[in-house]
């Protein structure tokens, strides 16, 4: 029973195994190794045919050839030993080798025993073995033996046994080792060529995606231009089009933005010069409130349309910068510094413009402080991310109503208000800028009860 229940284990692995996925596995996801695949398994399988045609079938054929001629010279051989008279024997013999350009001995009254085991010859002296049996005929004893420069073919005749040495090359075809050897130097040769073309074809795509990966971690990618074939050409020049669209596009909304907020902080100043002139009272000071408040909406939507703005990107220390937002982020609301630890360790290097990522950093840290009571600031490097974490220990946001909270001038409602006094354009802003620099912001459930804000950053 347990033997037919492994065997069903184990048919039950085979049908799970899929042929095209494993393909898929070992296939390179390099555009370089998989170009170079299409043509190294062509050319190996055209060698591995013409390798099998050559070998298989014409030098075999050819052997044989050369053989039937040997066995045509031994069997005139040994018509001459066996219809001549001893006198003449000799002489015929030696005109024979001299033609022929074997060495033949004759050794008087000797017996040729005929090896029991064939298996031990080479392919060539089965061949020869074989059709010097067909020429002589069954009845007659010989044997042949193989070494290295010459076969050894050893008959019975009427008196005595006949020794023939020939040249191994009268039998076998000259230095078929050559073959192979041109084979594999023209392949090798071939595929070095192939090798160069290749790199200089998948360069520029290599390029490109670098120039794309770095535009999209918002780096500056001035001394990139389209080169190589055509198709690359045209996406690369497709790729610089796309950039300075999205760049015109980021400039217009930012001048726009900043001449709204200029044209609408005018007359706001003007009612703050005239407030200030009325007595003090409190409809006054709510108006002043709410004036306030209308600034700072105007600077949150001024920083929103920013976005990635015209700031370039440049080399700094993650762990000072995210130690100077969360310092600047604790003197805005007295005596948070108190509510706030921090774990930034020097020596996190990274391309980031500055002042977009203080902004999403401060935005995230004041958020925690205003709805917890102990907030933590950590800072974590791993092979390919830098990861920036705020935790606190506020009433934190279901995970259900996490998306919504990046929704611009989204407030939410229930649980935690994470916007309160705003717009509801924090978050929104912390994420843009985040994924403007090839990044992500996330949220999920703080190790302290509250919520977990992580900023990812590609290194």
């Amino acid at each position: 029973m347990s033997q037919t229940a492994s065997f069903e284990n184990l048919l039950g692995a085979l049908s799970r195994l899929r042929p095209g996925r494993l393909l898929k596995r070992a296939m390179p996801r390099g555009l370089f190794g998989r170009s170079l695949i299409i043509i190294i398994a062509p050319m190996f399988l055209l060698q591995a045919i013409v390798s099998y045609v050559f070998f298989e079938r014409d030098l075999d054929t050819t052997t044989r050839r050369l053989a039937n001629d040997v066995a045509a010279d031994v069997a005139f051989l040994i018509a001459l030993e066996d219809n001549y008279p001893p006198q003449e024997r000799v002489k015929l013999r030696a005109l024979a080798a001299r033609q022929l350009r074997y060495q033949v001995t004759f050794a008087p009254g000797a017996d040729v025993t005929p090896p029991k085991h064939l298996h031990a010859l080479s392919t060539i002296a089965e061949a020869l073995n074989d059709v010097i049996a067909q020429q002589i005929g069954g009845t007659r004893h010989f044997k042949v033996s193989g070494r290295p420069t010459v076969f050894h073919i050893t008959v019975d005749v009427h008196d005595g046994a006949l020794h023939i040495m020939v040249p191994r090359d009268r039998v076998t075809v000259s230095a078929p080792d050559i073959f192979i050897v041109w084979m594999v130097a023209s392949s090798l040769l071939l595929l070095a060529v192939a090798i160069l073309f290749l790199r200089n074809q998948v360069r520029p795509i290599e390029r490109l995606a670098r120039a794309a990966d770095a535009f999209g971690k918002g780096r500056a990618v001035p001394d990139f231009k389209p080169y190589g074939a055509m198709e690359v050409r045209r996406a690369a020049q497709a790729f610089i089009t796309m950039r300075e669209r999205i760049e015109r596009h980021v400039q217009q909304r930012t001048e726009m933005l900043a001449g709204v907020s200029h044209d609408l902080k005018t007359p706001l100043t003007r009612i703050r010069l005239q407030l200030a002139m009325m007595p003090h009272g409190a409809e006054t000071d709510a108006l002043k409130q709410d004036i306030a408040e209308m600034e700072r909406m105007l600077d949150e939507y001024l920083d929103f349309a920013r976005g990635e703005g015209g700031e370039r990107a440049q080399l700094v220390d993650l762990g000072d910068l995210v130690r100077g937002a969360a310092e600047a982020a604790a003197r805005a609301r007295r005596g948070a510094e108190k509510r706030l630890s921090l774990e930034t360790p020097s020596g996190v290097l990274l391309a980031v413009k500055t002042n977009a990522l203080r902004r999403c950093v401060t935005n995230l840290i004041d958020n925690a402080l205003k709805h917890g009571r102990h907030v933590r600031v950590s800072l974590a490097r791993e092979a390919r991310f830098a990861e920036v974490h705020v935790d606190d220990d506020g009433p934190g946001i279901a995970e259900n109503m996490r998306e919504e909270a990046f929704r611009a001038f989204h407030r939410l409602d229930q649980g935690r208000n994470l916007q309160t006094g705003g717009v509801g354009l924090g978050l929104t802003i912390a994420r843009d800028i985040a994924r403007a620099h090839g990044g992500e912001l996330l949220l999920s459930q703080s190790p302290a009860g509250g919520l977990r804000a992580t900023i990812r950053l590609p290194v």
